[in-house]
């Protein structure tokens, strides 16, 4: 994978006008190293239990080690990432039963806001979701799980719960590595344009009740789905 063009958000390089100014360039840069350590992992390019090399990563983003230990602090959190004492960051396990307390959540919050955001939703809105589905059905898998909260994002914004939609947020970034290993398969990925498509439809219709009901079993599938690949990946 390339090196990611970020030298010009360097620490050392921000503006010193004011303490205030710095602090800003200096979120940014934590931002923008978390981002892209977090697409490395998502993408498969550092693999499960893959130690982190703070030293290489901050050469290779052209940053100080401070804005690569804060985003391991933060992709900790996230569980994306696990620390050991005096050992250092590595790349979390695949795990069955994260993947079961994830999906379980996402079941209890995600059909709630969703029959939320229904009543509310604009055409502009329907119509970016469509077009999302139909890049989805295109997109290499390590990009379709980015695509896919995008669309739920698209479909759930309209409700204005910002603090469910934030932690749905840090859900499906967990669950993105497993999405990977899922949608490799076309059948799987047919079925979840059809699954997609109907939640659009139940948007068009602003029938809050199918919508909710619609996106308990989406949700209810997709999980059977990534367990199943996922127990097969680690028995082999």
């Amino acid at each position: 994978m390339p090196p990611v063009a970020i030298k010009s958000r360097r620490i050392d390089e921000a503006p010193s006008a004011s303490d205030s100014t710095r602090k800003i360039v200096r979120t940014t840069t934590v931002e923008l190293v978390t981002t892209a350590i977090r697409q490395r992992i998502l993408s498969g390019d550092l693999a499960p239990g893959e130690v982190l090399r703070q030293e290489a990563l901050a050469d290779e983003l052209g940053v100080s080690r401070v804005p690569v230990r804060e985003a391991i602090t933060r992709l900790t959190g996230e569980g994306l990432l696990t620390k050991v004492p005096h050992k250092g960051a590595y790349v979390a396990e695949l795990s069955i039963e994260e993947v079961q307390e994830t999906f379980e959540i996402r079941l209890r919050l995600e059909p709630w806001l969703f029959s939320q955001a229904i009543p509310h939703i604009s055409d502009a809105e329907i119509a970016k979701a469509e077009k999302l589905v139909t890049e989805m059905d295109q997109a290499e898998s390590g990009m379709w799980g980015q695509l896919n909260w995008r669309l739920h994002e698209t479909l759930y914004l309209p409700a204005r719960r910002d603090i469910t939609l934030q932690m749905l947020r840090v859900l499906h970034d967990r669950s993105d590595r497993y999405f990977r290993f899922q949608v490799v398969q076309v059948p799987i990925r047919e079925q979840s344009h059809d699954e997609h498509m109907a939640l659009v439809d139940a948007c068009r219709k602003h029938d809050a009740k199918l919508g909710a009901k619609l996106l308990e079993q989406h949700v209810k599938t997709a999980a059977q789905q990534i367990i199943a690949v996922v127990e097969t990946m680690m028995s082999r």
